[in-house]
């Protein structure tokens, strides 16, 4: 059996407090660790591990073990990225972390183009909203919404994440054409349920700012969903305008209270400090950088 890869169970177990968490993490089977786990055992003469029905726990030479195997498995990365930096062409998996409606509609397809140019990459693309640790998660490169208060990575500002106000011809025939903010009293709108009075959006109105219409005609989870509603005719809509481009292009959509939109946010990209860069994450950076030109 492999012997790295014992080390590598054994730190799952460790941090997840299972074998069945190691498992999950590692995607074997829990048999599969324990083998693994005796395995270590039988070589080193000794119990890494006390176990019980619920949960294992370090013996004191577990301990000392799984410092010394995480030191292992850090040079093993680093010789890995040694050899892997000769490469002229990028090479290797590159895991990459974005927010989900401007992953999917953006990042997703720069990805698909840039693997086209470049098929000895592998992209492993989670779209999640949360905030994921660099580091402690694995991932080479994440984009991030809003301003970077963090000082361990290196960000690099991609473009901006602009707002529209936007509605049907249909619904502006029907209620008419906003002016100002202060109109929204008056209209129907549409509004993401993720929208709290903690983070919900500010619009700059005539004298301060004015909040989006909280008691919203309706309210839905998914934003594919807001924009078709959108379109139908059922009220007025507050969305990213790369996530309404099409829509607005095509003329289904128009633009409403464009004077009052929301400050644009930044985006970023975001690495480790500490990481020399490898071919495969220069490269698709300068990828998803040629590719946003016209956004900025």
């Amino acid at each position: 059996m492999d012997k790295l890869r014992a080390m590598e169970t054994f730190i799952a177990v460790a941090e997840s407090g299972s074998f069945t968490g190691a498992a999950a993490r590692l995607e074997m089977s829990a048999v599969m660790v324990g083998k693994y786990i005796a395995l270590l055992e039988s070589l080193l003469g000794t119990r890494l591990l006390e176990r019980n029905t619920r949960r294992q726990s370090l013996t004191e030479s577990g301990r000392v073990y799984l410092e010394e195997a995480r030191r292992v498995l850090e040079q093993v990365s680093i010789a890995e990225s040694a050899v892997e930096r000769l490469r002229v062409a990028p090479a290797g998996t590159l895991r990459v972390s974005a927010p989900t409606s401007f992953g999917a509609c953006v990042i997703s397809p720069l990805a698909a183009t840039f693997l086209q140019a470049w098929p000895e990459v592998r992209i492993e693309l989670d779209l999640t909203n949360r905030m994921v640790d660099l580091v402690d998660e694995g991932v080479d490169l994440a984009i991030r919404i809003g301003d970077i208060r963090l000082t361990d990575v290196v960000a690099r500002y991609l473009c901006d994440y602009r707002m529209v106000i936007c509605a049907s011809p249909e619904y502006i025939a029907r209620h008419g054409m906003p002016r100002t903010p202060a109109d929204l009293a008056s209209h129907l709108c549409l509004s993401h349920t993720v929208w709290t009075a903690r983070n919900e959006w500010k619009l700059p109105g005539v004298e301060g700012e004015v909040r989006w219409k909280r008691d919203a005609i309706l309210r839905c989870n998914d934003g594919h969903g807001l924009r078709m509603a959108a379109i139908a005719g059922a009220g007025l809509l507050l969305q990213p305008e790369v996530l309404l481009a099409e829509a607005l292009s095509s003329g289904k959509l128009v633009r409403v209270l464009e004077a009052f939109t929301p400050q644009p946010r930044p985006i970023h990209l975001l690495w480790r400090q500490d990481l020399r860069p490898l071919p495969k994450l220069t490269q698709f950076v300068a990828h998803l950088m040629n590719g946003m030109l016209g956004l900025r």
